[in-house]
């Protein structure tokens, strides 16, 4: 059995997989495919897999993708192998959170103007501040993450809604709407706070007239995928105050461009795709893997977190 990392873990998480499996054959490879060949299994961040790369891994039977999102993988190539592919889902849940929260406390708090201030050596106590606690808030996508965000801004005193495909309760979440309803519930939403996947579905999901039903004090923030909303949706409505903050971790183009409007904007705040970095994050993601691989080499059982290519998720 041989398994191919196409990154390198820390000499420490290593040498756990190998103790844990010594009759395993492990490959630590950044970027490399020599051993795609060989390999029976495939532990990647799910970026640097081509379809001519899933031709050449003929013994591969399992890809674990060290990410929830799955939108770069070459799922044709994929699917007509039969290959199972399996992710993370749920590790980013305690980093994305704080993130979230941080930037939202942040902005509430007037973090910014604060720091701003010490910089140029300027005692201002003029400064407009509010609070979390009675406000309400939005979340698109109240899975792992989003119900992680839903319990710590309710530990502040905000009302979450919860919105999915299908309406169905969530955890954390004080009421649940489907996607369909989504544009009565806006005008309700200090935060508009998306963690969705990419799919078919949540692609420009939000559209002109979403930001147009919003509060102009709402903040959006979007952890999720940049396909979400446009950018020119978005610019527009910042730049017509139909919402007065932009949260964006995630963009449409990665990275994101230097001449690009958003570095330049006031009411932007730009994260390069980095709400869910964590020391922790390998650790989470073997957490994961291990106990999957134990029963793969039993009978090739399928692993949990397993991935449905045609949904995307």
């Amino acid at each position: 059995m041989e398994v191919l990392f196409t990154f390198v873990p820390r000499e420490d998480q290593q040498q756990r997989i190998q103790e844990e499996f010594p009759e395993v054959d492990f490959h630590f490879l950044y970027r490399d495919k020599t051993r795609l060949s060989t390999a029976d299994i495939i532990v990647t961040y799910g970026e640097d897999l081509t379809a001519e790369d899933i031709g050449t891994a003929e013994k591969v039977k399992w890809i674990m993708v060290a990410s929830a999102g799955i939108e770069k993988l070459p799922h044709q190539a994929i699917e007509s192998r039969g290959i199972t592919v399996s992710n993370v889902k749920g590790i980013h849940k305690t980093p994305m959170a704080e993130s979230a929260l941080a930037h939202l406390l942040a902005i509430k708090r007037s973090l910014p103007v604060i720091y701003e201030n010490q910089h140029k050596q300027q005692w201002v106590r003029k400064i407009s501040s509010s609070e979390l606690s009675g406000t309400t808030a939005l979340i698109l996508g109240p899975g792992a993450i989003g119900s992680e965000i839903g319990r710590l801004l309710q530990a502040f005193g905000v009302q979450t809604i919860g919105c999915n495909r299908s309406g169905r309760q969530a955890p954390n979440m004080d009421e649940m709407i489907s996607f369909e309803k989504v544009l009565d519930k806006l005008p309700e939403a200090d935060y508009v706070i998306s963690v969705l996947p990419s799919t078919d579905e949540t692609k420009e999901l939000l559209k002109e007239e979403h930001f147009k039903a919003m509060k102009d004090t709402a903040i959006f923030m979007n952890f999720g995928r940049g396909d979400l909303v446009t950018d020119a949706t978005l610019v527009n409505a910042l730049q017509q105050n139909e919402i007065a903050y932009a949260v964006l971790d995630v963009f449409e183009q990665e990275p994101l461009p230097a001449d690009h409007p958003y570095w330049l904007m006031d009411n932007v705040i730009v994260s390069p795709h980095i709400s869910s970095k964590s020391g922790k994050y390998v650790d989470r993601t073997l957490d994961i893997f291990i106990p999957n691989l134990e029963k793969w080499l039993i009978d090739q059982s399928v692993p949990t977190n397993l991935v449905d290519m045609e949904k995307g998720y």
